[in-house]
C-alpha cells in the first residue's frame, strides 16, 4: 500500500509540475498593444511622435503604465473599457545626446493579465544650428554655443518667456513686406536675453558667416544693412497716442497682426531683461519707405531692464522708442542709415552714456519727435558721444519736441552753410506745416522758450570756418561751446563698449577720446 500511495504522490506532484510549467510557458494573448516602433533616431532636443499606443483587452482595461529606463514616468488609469488609445511624445534634452533611452508600456487588465512593448530611442548629438519657423508660445531657452535661425517674423506671445544664454547667434534669414523676419516680444511676453562683456548675444543676417565665440563678422561690413527685420519689443507702458486712444499698431508689423499692438496704463511694465546684445545689418523694408528698426521699443515700461547695446548697419533707425519709460544704459549706434536715435510719443526714459557713429547714409543723429496726444512725458539723454558724417545733420527737434539734453560732445559734421551740404550739419528745431506746406508755428521752439525743451554742457569740434549759431538754430548756441578735437570735456565713456562691442574690437572707436 505504501508504494502504491507513494506513486498516486508522485503521479499527482508531476501531473501539477506539468500544468505548473504549462502556465509559465503559455504567452499572455489576452492583452495587447500595437502603434509603437520598436525603435526611433532623433538628435538631442528633437521630438519623438506623438505616437498612439492602442491597447485592448477583453477582460477590461485597468491601466497602462510608461516607463523611462525602468522608472514609471506616466501612468494612465482606465474604468473597463475592452480598448483604448493614448499619445505619446518625448522631447530629447542634450543631457541625452549620444545615448540609448528605453521606454516600456505595459498595459494591464482587470484580472492582473499585461502586456508590454518596448521601444529603443536612440539619440544623437545636439544640433548647433535650430531653425525656428513658429510663433514662441510656451517657454523657451536659447542655449550658449548654438545659432537660432529666424524662419520669419517669430513672436514670443503673451504669457511666454524666451531666455537667450550668453554667446548665442541668432540670424533672420532674408525677406521683405509681410515675409520680413524679426523676432517680436508681444505684449505681456518676456525676453531674459544676458549677454556679458565676453559673450555678447549677436543678432545678424543668414548672410553673415560669424558663429557662436566671435564678436567680428568673418565677411560682412558694417555698411551692410537692410538683409533682414531686426527685435521688437512691447509693452503696456503709456504712449502719448493721437486720437485719444490706448493702444496702437507698431511701425514694421502689418496691421492684421494683432501681436503688434503696444500701449496700456503701466509705467512700470517688465519685458524682461536685454544687456550685452548687438544687432546687425537688419531694417528689412515691408513697404515703401517703411523699414524695421534695429531696436524697437514700443510701450515698454520701467523694470524692463536694457543696458550695453549695439546696433550696426540698419537700414532704417538704429534705436526707436515709441512712448513707454524704459531707461537704456551704454547704447551704440554704428553706422545706421536713417536716424541714430529716435524718440516719439512721449517716451518719458533716460538715455544714458551712448556713442553714435553715423555711416555714409545716416540721416539725423538725434530725431526728437513731440506727443501726439494728450500725454505730455519727456526724457533725457546725456553723456553722449556724437560723431558725424557729411551727409548727416545733428539733430531734428521737432512736432513740439521736449525734454533734456546734457553732457553731449558732437564731432564730424559738415559745415551747413557750405553750398554741397545743402544746409545739412545743424540742430535745428523745425515748425510744422500745413497740408500745403505753410508754416503755421514751431511748437518745439516754443518748449524751448518756456524751458520744455532743454539743453546744457554741449561741447561740439567745429569744421573749419563754422560758427556755432550755425552748427545749434534757434537760439541754442548758447548751450553750447567749441573745443578742440580730443579736448572734449563732456562725452561717453567707451570703456563700457571695449570687449563686446563689434564696434570698439574693430578699432572703429579708437580715435576718440
Amino acid at each position: 500500500m505504501k508504494r502504491i500511495f507513494k506513486g498516486m504522490i508522485s503521479l499527482v506532484l508531476a501531473a501539477g509540475l506539468l500544468v505548473a510549467c504549462g502556465e509559465e510557458e503559455t504567452p499572455n494573448n489576452f492583452v495587447s498593444i500595437s502603434g509603437i516602433p520598436a525603435t526611433a533616431v532623433i538628435q538631442a532636443g528633437e521630438t519623438v511622435g506623438p505616437v498612439t499606443a492602442s491597447v485592448s483587452a477583453p477582460d477590461g482595461l485597468a491601466s497602462l503604465i510608461i516607463r523611462r529606463d525602468g522608472s514609471t514616468i506616466e501612468t494612465v488609469n482606465f474604468n473597463g473599457e475592452t480598448s483604448a488609445s493614448h499619445e505619446f511624445s518625448y522631447t530629447s534634452t542634450e543631457a541625452d545626446a549620444n545615448g540609448n533611452i528605453v521606454f516600456e508600456f505595459v498595459a494591464t487588465d482587470s484580472n492582473g493579465d499585461s502586456q508590454t512593448v518596448t521601444h529603443v530611442l536612440t539619440v544623437g548629438e545636439a544640433p548647433s544650428v535650430i531653425r525656428v519657423a513658429d510663433n514662441i508660445t510656451a517657454d523657451q531657452t536659447w542655449e550658449t554655443g548654438k545659432t537660432y535661425v529666424l524662419g520669419g517674423r517669430i513672436t514670443v506671445t503673451s504669457g511666454t518667456e524666451l531666455t537667450i544664454q550668453p554667446g548665442v547667434v541668432v540670424k533672420g534669414e532674408a525677406g521683405s513686406g509681410a515675409n520680413a523676419t524679426a523676432l517680436l516680444i508681444a505684449r505681456g511676453a518676456t525676453i531674459n536675453a544676458v549677454g556679458s562683456p565676453t559673450q555678447p548675444i549677436i543678432f545678424t543676417s543668414v548672410a553673415d558667416e560669424i558663429e557662436p565665440g566671435m564678436i567680428e563678422s568673418p565677411n560682412l561690413d558694417p555698411n551692410l544693412n537692410g538683409l533682414w527685420g531686426g527685435l521688437l519689443i512691447l509693452g503696456n507702458a503709456p504712449a502719448s497716442l493721437a486720437g485719444g486712444v490706448g493702444e496702437v499698431q507698431i511701425e514694421g508689423i502689418p496691421p492684421s497682426d494683432t501681436n503688434g499692438l503696444y500701449g496700456g496704463n503701466d509705467p512700470d511694465d517688465n519685458s524682461g531683461m536685454l544687456k550685452w546684445v548687438s544687432i546687425r545689418h537688419g531694417g528689412a523694408n515691408i513697404g515703401e519707405g517703411n523699414e524695421i528698426n534695429g531696436l524697437t521699443l514700443g510701450g515698454v515700461g520701467s523694470l524692463t531692464e536694457i543696458e550695453n547695446i549695439e546696433v550696426v548697419g540698419n537700414e532704417d533707425d538704429g534705436i526707436e522708442w515709441f512712448g513707454g519709460s524704459v531707461n537704456v544704459k551704454n547704447a551704440i549706434i554704428w553706422s545706421g542709415a536713417d536716424d541714430a536715435l529716435d524718440t516719439d510719443q512721449a517716451w518719458s526714459g533716460t538715455l544714458d552714456n551712448f556713442i553714435v557713429v553715423c555711416g555714409p547714409n545716416t540721416d539725423h543723429a538725434l530725431e526728437i519727435d513731440g506727443p501726439e496726444g494728450s500725454l505730455n512725458g519727456a526724457h533725457t539723454l546725456r553723456n553722449g558721444t556724437i560723431i558725424g558724417s557729411d551727409a548727416a545733420e545733428l539733430g531734428d527737434f521737432r512736432d513740439g519736441a521736449r525734454g533734456t539734453f546734457e553732457n553731449i560732445y558732437f564731432a564730424g559734421f559738415p559745415n551747413p552753410a557750405d553750398e554741397d551740404t545743402e544746409g545739412r550739419g545743424d540742430l535745428s528745431l523745425s515748425g510744422e506745416v500745413d497740408e500745403d506746406g505753410n508754416p503755421i508755428g514751431n511748437k518745439s521752439l516754443d518748449n524751448f522758450t518756456n524751458g520744455i525743451l532743454n539743453f546744457s554742457n554741449l561741447e561740439v569740434t567745429l569744421a573749419p570756418g563754422t560758427m556755432l549759431s550755425t552748427i545749434f538754430k534757434s537760439g541754442t548756441h548758447v548751450h553750447a561751446s567749441e573745443v578742440a578735437l580730443h579736448e572734449n570735456t563732456v562725452g561717453a565713456d567707451k570703456t563700457a563698449f571695449e570687449g563686446w562691442s563689434w564696434a570698439a574690437v574693430s578699432g572703429g572707436l579708437d580715435d576718440l577720446k
